[in-house]
């Protein structure tokens, strides 16, 4: 049974993911933010992690592999 309110636990894939433990939400791997299921777009499947922008994950992408790296990240669904 689903818990009102519960955090999920998902496996990133490339272009999708898979729910491990049922929840409505997960949270922002920079921010800390709870990031509603429906509304998650931004995620890393290289280091899974989900992000709450494309800002967001620009911006880690930037900090874990250097500014010239993160061009194409930001308005992409998961990293390549």
């Amino acid at each position: 049974m689903l818990k009102a309110d519960s955090e999920a636990v998902l496996r990133y894939r490339s272009g999708d993911f898979e729910m491990v433990m049922p929840g409505t939400y997960v949270r922002c791997a920079v921010t800390g933010e709870r990031i509603a299921l429906e509304d998650l777009r931004y995620w890393s499947f290289e280091r899974q992690e989900a992000y709450l922008s494309s800002e967001i994950a620009t911006r880690r992408e930037s900090e874990v592999r250097g500014p010239a790296h993160s061009a194409g990240a930001a308005g992409s669904t998961t990293e390549s």
